[in-house]
């Protein structure tokens, strides 16, 4: 049976003058098996993304393996695309920016990539990103070697087919570990946010910490006590399980200081 978020996965993209003209010559005559994209989208769910090279706006060299030790949030668009791919990208924008607020600027990193070569090259991406407000610290449009474009999508499970209006093609998100393990996909052009950002505080707050100091150690329960509050649509501070969270110090610090002081007792009365 077909998962019931399958036909929201699924994006068309595309359409018009600047759609036909980013469309490659050769065309598929069916559209996206959806069952299969999934499966193979799916398929990827802890595997290893590899290594590739690509090109950011500004022209520089980048490489996958450089976001390691952050997670990494991944996604696919082509910068012809005048309807699906824009408002992913708005909503990603909003997606980010709440995860950014969860679990800190600092906690990962995001990149959009291009697969629609030549046409997205550095200086396409560059306008795609800011006709489309994607204007995020640590969030980079890249653009692939045209010959990686197979072996980089693969890598991610992301499936597309050509078709006359532009590309058929799942709209996916991928969620990668420190490691460079696919750790989660989500779908769909618009998504309940803890979709996303619940898997970025496990794999946030479940990294050892690198040093015991004070900061860090707030950072991690600022992290841990933020909830996601579904009437507003945004992250908070759940007060309550700092004052819950001290609650509970406070008694077992009274119960270690009472048995302590029990304890020094007996031995003077011996």
């Amino acid at each position: 049976m077909r998962p019931c978020w399958a036909d929201a996965a699924r994006a068309l993209c595309g359409s018009g003058v600047a759609a036909l003209l980013a469309a490659p010559p050769q065309l598929a005559a069916e559209p996206l098996d959806l069952d299969r994209a999934l499966r193979t989208s799916q398929a990827v769910v802890g595997k290893p993304i590899g290594d590739h090279a690509l090109t950011d706006g500004s022209g520089r060299r980048v490489r996958l393996a450089d976001y390691r030790g952050k997670p990494l949030v991944v996604d696919f668009v082509y910068t012809g695309c005048t309807q699906v791919c824009p408002t992913t990208t708005r909503f990603l924008a909003r997606a980010l920016s709440e995860a950014q607020s969860a679990v800190g600027a600092d906690g990962f990193n995001a990149v959009t990539i291009g697969f629609n070569l030549p046409f997205d090259d550095p200086q396409a991406m560059r306008a795609f990103a800011r006709t489309n407000g994607a204007d995020l610290a640590h969030w980079t449009f890249l653009s692939p070697d045209s010959g990686d474009v197979p072996a980089l999508t693969g890598a991610f499970g992301f499936a597309y087919a050509p078709m006359a209006g532009g590309f058929d093609h799942l709209s996916q998100v991928s969620i990668v570990d420190a490691e460079g393990r696919i750790y989660r996909q989500v779908y769909g052009e618009s998504f309940a946010l803890p979709m996303l950002i619940a898997p970025l505080r496990e794999l946030v707050a479940g990294a050892p910490v690198p040093a015991q100091t004070l900061p860090a150690l707030l950072e991690r329960v600022r992290i841990l006590c933020t909830v996601y509050d579904p009437l507003s649509g945004r992250y908070r501070l759940d007060y309550g399980l700092f004052i819950e969270l001290f609650a509970g110090l406070s008694i077992l610090g009274v119960v270690a200081w009472y048995l302590s002081h029990e304890w020094r007792k007996q031995r003077r009365t011996a």
